[in-house]
């Protein structure tokens, strides 16, 4: 064997993963504040691989207390991914998600099924590095066969099997090139939330929202549900100064029951709300299509803590959702992901990722391009959110230009925080919070 060959076998086996906690004071100005989440701090529980010549990074989002906690959750899947070979990320992520100890804490869901999640996520960076793409083109480049083997089945084949899943591959296969020049020519429509957090005062709406038509959006959103009448008069400015011709999509975060939103949103009716999101429990799909038949024409949005495919098949199956916002660190990654993209697809529902946090942005766009090009083959209707939040931390950050995002080029998943931003903001140990 040539040296230059072992050097190659050496740089395909992952030799280190090193993880950070690492925290933005973002309470301070109350960017991301929301009817149930008043303070946030965005974190991220970050990871980074090694194989030799490579790095990939990954993280779960959090919103402050508990980063320590998703942190270690990583950190304890270390002996998934040491040693193993960049290839083997299929193999990787079902031992993590079938390994029975590490189910009994779930199964697929909460703090282990994120950790989960940051872990396939960085490995998918890793490979996209090696092979100088990124990652929605990676995968858009993708043979339907090989998309299919990406994805585990169990539990979604009473709403599609592998079988039906190739077959909207397969019919999406035209025209793949000529999506892929679409995306690098025009981008992708995004719309923002920066205008509609809640501790902002009416003042910073209005010119938020100025600012967020002369951007070019054309639909912006406001976060809803700790006051009626506050949201009343916060709707109507928002709606004064956008106009008619504006969407404006208001956003619960979980914070009623089933009747009190069915009220709520019909109180919100004659400012026109195009959707209404997360208006109750992730978990209660039931109420969402009671919610769902009682405040229509307003269409029901949900998904960023939706927490496993199983449930997003019974919120579709249920006709409980108009608009499905999968996330992009929440479920098991890359993987998890796909099947989302696929159940979406066989019930004809547009996919509006959720992003905004720390890096989610980043991430979410490969995945709605990914759709765009190889899954659903359409942007009817299909919106990816923005928020202007600590961007400036990532080497390969978002780049948004009249209302769109504009098709990432540098390999990977855009993942890759600096380092001086990791040193930074460590918690609690970094200078930041040394000095706060």
């Amino acid at each position: 064997m040539t040296a230059e060959q072992v050097t190659s076998r050496e740089s395909s086996v992952i030799t280190a993963m090193d993880t950070y906690d690492i925290r933005f004071p973002t309470s301070v100005e109350l960017d991301g504040s929301d009817a149930m989440n008043p303070d946030p701090d965005y974190s991220a529980a970050y990871l980074v691989i090694r194989d030799g010549e490579h790095e990939g990074h990954g993280f779960a989002f959090t919103i402050g207390r508990g980063n320590d906690i998703q942190t270690a959750a990583i950190k304890a899947l270390e002996p998934y991914v040491v040693g193993r070979s960049t290839e083997d990320i299929g193999a990787v992520y079902r031992e993590m998600v079938y390994d029975s100890q590490l189910r009994w804490l779930g199964p697929e869901k909460g703090v282990m099924h994120m950790a989960i999640s940051a872990v396939v996520n960085a490995l998918w960076d890793l490979k996209a590095k090696k092979e100088g793409k990124p990652v929605w083109l990676l995968l858009s480049e993708m043979s339907p066969e090989e998309i299919v083997d990406l994805v585990d089945f169990r539990y979604i084949t009473d709403a599609i099997t592998p079988e039906e899943a190739l077959a909207i591959l397969r019919a999406a296969e035209p025209g793949r090139q000529e999506r892929i020049a679409r995306l690098k020519e025009h981008g992708f429509p995004a719309y923002t939330t920066s205008p509609g957090w809640l501790g902002y005062s009416d003042d910073k709406l209005r010119r938020l929202c100025k600012e967020a038509i002369q951007d070019g959006f054309t639909q912006i959103k406001l976060k809803v549900g700790a006051d009626l009448d506050d949201d009343i008069r916060r709707m109507r400015i928002a709606r004064e100064v956008c106009g008619d011709d504006i969407r404006i999509a208001v956003d619960a975060n979980q914070r009623w029951d089933v009747g009190a939103a069915v009220a709520w949103v019909n109180a919100l009716a004659e400012f026109e709300p195009w959707w209404v999101e997360e208006p109750t429990s992730p978990d209660d799909v039931l109420g969402h299509a009671t919610i769902a038949r009682e405040v229509a024409p307003i269409k029901v949005a949900t998904g960023e803590h939706v927490q496993n495919r199983v449930v997003f098949k019974q919120l579709l199956q249920a006709g409980a959702v108009s608009y499905l916002q999968l996330d992009a660190a929440r479920v098991a990654g890359v993987n998890e992901n796909i099947a989302i993209l696929l159940l979406a697809a066989k019930f004809g529902v547009p996919v509006c990722p959720h992003a905004g946090g720390v890096g989610l942005c980043e991430l979410v766009q490969h995945l709605a391009m990914f759709d765009y090009v190889a899954v659903s083959a359409s942007m009817e209707d299909r919106i990816i959110e923005y928020v202007d939040h600590l961007h400036e931390h990532f080497a390969d950050p978002v780049v948004i230009r009249d209302g769109a995002y504009q098709a990432p080029l540098a390999p990977g998943f855009s993942a890759t925080m600096y380092p001086e931003s990791i040193a930074a903001y460590s918690y609690p140990d970094g200078p930041v919070w040394r000095s706060s």
